[in-house]
């Protein structure tokens, strides 16, 4: 059997025979596939649907330690259909497990000087910067005011999807929430897609796919 091939049966057997009620999903009704989507296995898994598919599709080659080991995870792979996994991404590529790869977060390097300065240049309007992970990394004294429901009297470090989903001031803060939650996840899924092995990205979607149920919503299917 061709590997791409041996891959892609592999992983749509095994989503295939996880129903939601057993991924800690909603099953809802009319549901055109058997066992989980695609979309509920990279949601499960913390990486993004494209990405997802991808593997599914057999472009498994270069593929983390940390990603597989979500994607087992999320499949409820046994202790086998776990090893198997890494069998086949080893036979895409050739790296041995020891070498491959385990993506870390990154720490939040502070703002330069210069960046800051730019920005409080700006004083006849709200500036910032944020980082592809939502982070809010930099402000000026006007973005200071008009966030301040999201920042708080303490100048907390503040992230801009955690915000939107887990805060319930922003319902009273964005003027349109639906509008401003759906544009939010589709600035995330273009960050994620753009470097799929972000474990700090994987983390928040995976943090914020279990506390709110309309971006784990939005999230597999937008």
């Amino acid at each position: 059997m061709d590997d791409r091939a041996e891959i892609r049966d592999f992983l749509m057997s095994r989503r295939a025979k996880l129903t939601p009620e057993e991924a800690g999903l909603p099953g809802g009704v009319n549901r055109r596939v058997a066992g989980l989507r695609r979309a509920e296995v990279a949601v499960l898994a913390g990486v993004s649907v494209e990405y997802y598919s991808r593997i599914e599709r057999g472009q498994i080659a270069g593929a983390s330690s940390s990603v597989l080991e979500a994607i087992a995870q999320a499949l409820k792979l046994d202790e086998t259909e776990r090893a198997h996994l890494f069998d086949l991404a080893h036979a895409a590529d050739g790296v041995p497990l020891s070498r491959r790869a385990r993506r870390r977060p990154d720490k939040q390097a502070p703002p330069r000087p210069a960046l800051q300065w730019m920005l409080e240049a700006v004083t006849q309007g709200v500036a910032i910067v944020r980082d592809s992970r939502m982070d809010l990394v930099a402000i000026n004294a006007l973005g200071r005011a008009f966030y301040a429901p999201m920042i708080g009297d303490g100048g907390r470090p503040v992230n801009l999807a955690r915000f939107q989903f887990l805060d319930p001031a922003s319902r009273d803060f964005y003027p349109d929430w639906d509008l401003f939650a759906v544009m939010c996840v589709a600035v995330m899924r273009a960050n994620a897609g753009r470097d799929p092995h972000d474990r700090a990205m994987q983390d928040l979607v995976g943090e914020l796919s279990t506390r709110s149920d309309v971006f784990r919503r939005l999230w597999g299917y937008t």
